[in-house]
């Protein structure tokens, strides 16, 4: 029997100035990607501070990197994956309400369950956390994420912040269950 094959990819906690280095560029990716502006949101800002309100203890970074293949002398790459979790703004801490925030992937990198995994980590991450509910919004023209989504149990929601892009969807996920 051969040995099994190794994962093509895996998901680690951005931790290190190098690691946060990588999720700017991938968060200035995921806005460029937009068909929106991200200004109303002080995405400018939010860069500036990383990880700002993504800081532990109440809030992460996860970056997903492709496995160089084992027969191959790759070397590491960059990560091709970001996805974020911070509280959520303008909520007293005792609701327990968390937003997940800026999932992206490299457009090479999509159709292979990196998404899926980099959303299922971090509400793995955010159950760890405490939190009770998490909150997302996300575009009506965004078909796939929405699937996925969808699909990992988030359940359309009234507005729960004020966004001016006609046709935004707002998603919750109930974490207790």
């Amino acid at each position: 029997m051969g040995e099994p094959t190794p994962p093509k990819f895996y998901i680690k906690s951005a931790s290190t100035t190098e690691d946060l280095e990588h999720t700017r560029e991938l968060f200035t990716a995921y806005a460029n990607s937009l068909p929106i502006d991200l200004t109303f949101q002080s995405f400018a800002a939010e860069l500036s501070s990383l990880p700002g309100l993504y800081s532990p203890p109440t809030g992460a970074i996860f970056l997903a990197y492709l496995n160089p293949a084992s027969d191959s002398s790759d070397t590491q790459s960059g990560p091709i994956g970001v996805i974020a979790l911070r509280p959520l703004p303008h909520i007293p801490p005792e609701a327990r309400i968390c937003e997940m925030k800026r999932l992206y992937l490299a457009p090479e990198s999509r159709g292979l369950g990196i998404g899926r995994k980099l959303v299922e980590e971090v509400i793995k991450e955010a159950t760890r956390l405490g939190y009770l509910e998490m909150r997302l919004d996300t575009l009506k023209s965004m078909v796939g994420a929405r699937a996925l989504y969808n699909g990992v149990g988030f359940v359309e929601i009234e507005r729960y912040y004020d966004n001016p892009f006609e046709g935004t969807k707002f998603l919750s996920k109930d974490l207790r269950n």
